[in-house]
């Protein structure tokens, strides 16, 4: 199920241990922002003032890239917008004026924090295609999937507190789990996904340490950034592994619509809806600029999430959403994602097309069935976070893997997206990185590898090696 194993080689591991760990905890008081040395201009003259938690706050490695990745002549690979061209702007413009002349009193109007009433109705039906059997009651509205897993972080971590997650994971989860001081503890993926027995290690082995796990966060199917997806044999053993170890699951499924068979796989929340917070998204479905997510929450949580939304935004904006339910309301939803779905598998079908015939020998890869990233591991004595000023030289920019780890690894893998650039542009990019990776590689041979160059990046497992 889900991605496919596509090697050109395999890579040994540093160390038998197939669990990734954060660095180690320190109290509040260690964590406070540092004063400025003796002898340093402190530019920020808040920096005693912040709570201590910001000390986790710093600026992902993807955004910091976007700026360069924009330029026109730069072919980017990097980041993950949803490619829209195919959305029926005419249609969506004549209903957005509807909206304003038949309801615009209530569309720009402050509404509800659990959300509008009808489009909830409406989410519950795209769950029901996933097995999921929801109450609108249950499901809670809000900016986005990520502010969904902001506000979970929030009601459940407390600072110490240990969050599982996939190995790479998503970089804006690991984001929200540093703003709020938890630990993450990484567990290694294979082609199919998530391990089990590797699950079960990680939380015996951090219960032996006294530290408090608090939940599982997953992306599922069609995982970013990997690729992969969770063999559906494997999603009940992960269930009843959570269960056993008290630990809840946080189900993040931005990308489940889009496989590329049209396959739409059992959600984690369909077999167990008791121990299963379920995190969605009309970003990659429809338009990521709306800002419109959910979180379905078992009861007890949703009264919680309620009572956050409010203290977060107060409501989420009632225009968008009622823009959002318009639309599924009258367009052929099903048959636009369709579309979509029929974009990025030829921009997929051009990515790994590339890679096969433009990468150097000992490069792997992971084949994706659906979403839009493929992750790509390099030879030893390629870091891809040093190389990355070199690639945006030569016009081409990628995500390097470190910025999926909270711990360190990464530094030979990269992340690249398929979903927006033309298939001309994306064989123009992955020509222009496999030069670029060939030179990398010439001086590493020249002057040794990672290790002897002191750049620091224990690199497996990883999804896309055996």
């Amino acid at each position: 199920m889900g991605a496919r194993l596509h090697s050109m080689g395999s890579i040994s591991s540093r160390e038998s241990d197939p669990v990734h760990r954060a660095p180690g905890e320190s109290s509040m008081t260690e964590n406070r922002p540092s004063k400025p040395q003796s002898g340093r201009q402190n530019l920020d003259p808040h920096l005693e003032r912040y709570a201590a938690r910001t000390a986790g706050m710093t600026a992902s490695e993807i955004r910091a890239l976007f700026a360069v990745a924009s330029r026109p002549e730069v072919v980017s690979l990097a980041g993950g917008m949803p490619n829209l061209a195919a959305l029926p702007l005419d249609t969506l413009s004549a209903q957005v004026a509807e909206i304003i002349a038949e309801d615009g009193l209530v569309a720009l109007q402050y509404g509800s924090a659990h959300g509008v009433p009808v489009l909830r109705e409406q989410i519950c039906e795209i769950m029901a295609l996933e097995g999921i059997k929801a109450h609108p009651d249950d499901v809670v509205v809000t900016v986005g999937s990520q502010m969904g897993l902001d506000m979970v972080t929030r009601l459940f971590c407390d600072p110490g507190d240990v969050v599982i997650a996939e190995g790479p994971s998503y970089v804006g989860a690991l984001g929200s789990f540093a703003a709020y001081q938890a630990q993450v503890v990484h567990v290694a993926m294979d082609e199919n996904g998530l391990v089990p027995e590797l699950l079960r290690e990680a939380l015996v082995q951090t219960e032996k340490a006294g530290r408090r796990v608090k939940f599982l966060y997953t992306i599922p199917n069609f995982h970013n950034p990997a690729g992969v997806t969770l063999a559906v044999e494997r999603r009940a053993e992960i269930l009843e592994i959570c269960r056993e170890h008290g630990v809840l699951v946080v189900e993040d499924n931005p990308y489940g619509m889009l496989g590329f068979d049209g396959q739409t796989y059992p959600a984690l929340r369909s077999t167990d809806p008791e121990n299963v917070v379920y995190l969605g998204s009309f970003s990659k479905t429809f338009a990521s600029g709306l800002r419109v997510g959910w979180v379905l929450a078992p009861h007890a949580v949703r009264e919680k999430l309620v009572l956050a939304a409010e203290s977060a935004t107060l409501c989420p904006p009632t225009f968008n959403q009622m823009i959002v339910s318009r639309y599924l309301a009258t367009h052929d939803w099903k048959g636009q994602i369709k579309k979509f779905r029929e974009n990025y598998r030829e921009r997929r079908d051009a990515m790994l097309s590339a890679l096969d015939q433009y990468l150097p020998a000992g490069c792997s890869w992971t084949k994706p069935d659906g979403g839009f990233y493929v992750w790509v591991t390099v030879p030893e004595g390629v870091d891809t976070k040093a190389m990355l000023p070199r690639a945006v030289t030569a016009r081409v920019a990628y995500a390097s893997g470190t910025g999926f780890y909270a711990d360190g690894f990464g530094s030979r893998q990269m992340r690249l997206s398929y979903c927006y650039p033309t298939p001309e542009r994306i064989r123009e990019g992955v020509r222009r990185l496999a030069a670029v990776l060939e030179s990398e590689m010439d001086l590493a041979r020249t002057f040794g590898n990672v290790a002897t160059r002191q750049i620091q990046g224990p690199q497996n497992p990883s999804p896309d090696t055996v």
